[in-house]
């Protein structure tokens, strides 16, 4: 059996969570020795699809028309795309039926969590759905000795002063304007946002939140995986103030490094992070300010070796032996949709 990873408009999304998610599942793969290509003119018997431009819909038609087997990764939903890019709302009922097409071209849909199931499920979807995270490298993503000093020297921070982190696309969706607020309500702490997008699609109201924001928080932009460990191994709190998550992989990378997590509390955690044991979950502004303080004073239980457990539950290694399992399944027509088999893919 061969695996075509199908690899059209890679660039397009590499700073993107579905980038970070189709390099981990490359890295998934070959720490279980799955011979898998690149190239849509060598031989192969399924081909995986993360995207859903075009050319990925065309990827998937010519597939079936060989006789392949075709898997699409619902890494998107319509919820998920709406308060991101400038005009998503107004497009969003329009990209819902386009990605309905693109999955609709598969035999076996795959999506990170039961939450991003439940929502394609809704969608009618004719494919078998299956949940399997999108895993984390647990070997390279682990506090380090030395992180935190290259992190608090590079980035100018004062004896004593803490340090909140989030990572991110600069939209609406992911919490920005609430981060933002945040580092308002607290001029004691430094706030840093990291991630960047196309500045062309960026709502005004965003471009400008940032440039009048307090002199307390940063935009560093993308950084490197090298500066993003150090990042996160300085980091006094990692603050993700997410309002709509397929997964949120920068949360499994946070809650890898030991470092302590404060979210949104919103459905797509339910069930795997747990609030008071691997992290804390509020609702609201004020709830979560107030414990982003309790956290930072130190006043909270620190939970960052449960943290640390829960990211080694979906290691990369765990990962790419389920896509393996799911690969022969699709392959010798196995997959079915029964709940005994989605307990196995989660």
């Amino acid at each position: 059996m061969n695996v075509l990873l199908y690899a059209g408009s890679k660039k397009l999304v590499s700073k993107s969570g579905v980038g970070m998610a189709r390099s981990h599942q490359e890295e998934a793969l070959k720490q279980n020795g799955v011979v898998f290509t690149e190239n849509p003119n060598e031989d192969y018997d399924v081909v995986h699809i993360n995207t859903v431009f075009p050319t990925s819909y065309l990827m998937a038609k010519r597939a079936k028309r060989e006789g392949k087997k075709v898997i699409c990764h619902g890494h998107s939903t319509m919820e998920d795309f709406r308060n991101s890019f400038v005009g998503s709302n107004a497009m969003a009922p329009l990209f819902k039926k386009w990605i309905i097409k693109c999955y609709d071209t598969a035999d076996l849909v795959l999506t990170p969590t039961e939450y991003s199931r439940r929502i394609l499920k809704s969608y009618g979807l004719k494919a078998p759905i299956l949940p399997i995270s999108n895993g984390i490298d647990t070997d390279a993503f682990r506090k380090q000795p030395g992180q935190r000093e290259r992190f608090r020297r590079r980035y100018g921070l004062k004896e004593g002063e803490k340090a909140v982190v989030s990572v991110g696309l600069p939209i609406e969706r992911k919490g920005i304007l609430d981060f933002i607020q945040m580092a308002l309500r607290f001029p004691e702490y430094r706030f840093f946002w990291f991630g960047a997008a196309n500045p062309l699609l960026i709502p005004k109201e965003i471009k400008r939140a940032i440039r009048e924001a307090p002199k307390n928080v940063s935009f560093p932009g993308y950084v490197g995986r090298e500066e993003l460990l150090d990042v996160y191994g300085g980091a006094d709190l990692f603050l993700f103030l997410s309002k709509e998550e397929t997964e949120g992989i920068v949360v499994l990378e946070a809650l890898a490094m030991e470092i302590p997590v404060l979210l949104r509390d919103i459905p797509v955690y339910d069930g795997w992070i747990h609030d008071g044991k691997e992290a804390y979950r509020r609702k609201g502004f004020d709830k979560l300010a107030q414990a982003a303080e309790e956290i930072l004073d130190g006043k909270l239980p620190d939970l960052s070796a449960n943290g640390r457990k829960l990211a080694e539950s979906r290691n990369l290694k765990i990962t790419g032996q389920r896509l393996a399992s799911i690969y022969r399944g699709l392959y010798n027509e196995e997959v079915s949709t029964t709940k005994r088999q989605f307990a196995v893919y989660r």
